[in-house]
């Protein structure tokens, strides 16, 4: 695989983090705006996001481990 290639899968992956993490706070904070509540959402929303990010950093890199450990074995 190119080096380039697998330079923009990592940079895809950041912001696929980013994105996913942010949004949980985001949306955290907004419920606890119309909800009236204390912190509450908006720490759901971060172990939320921050869930989301892993189980898609974990599916983002799984064929890539799989590529590699293929090159290995050949």
């Amino acid at each position: 695989m190119s080096k380039w290639i697998l330079a923009a899968r990592f940079v895809g992956i950041g912001w696929y983090t980013g994105i996913v993490i942010a949004g949980g706070i985001i949306g955290g904070v907004w419920l606890d705006n119309k909800l009236g509540t204390s912190l509450v959402c908006t720490v759901v929303g971060i172990f939320l996001g921050l869930g989301m990010a892993a189980l898609g950093i974990y599916r983002m890199l799984s064929p890539l481990m799989r590529e590699q450990q293929h090159e290995e074995d050949n």
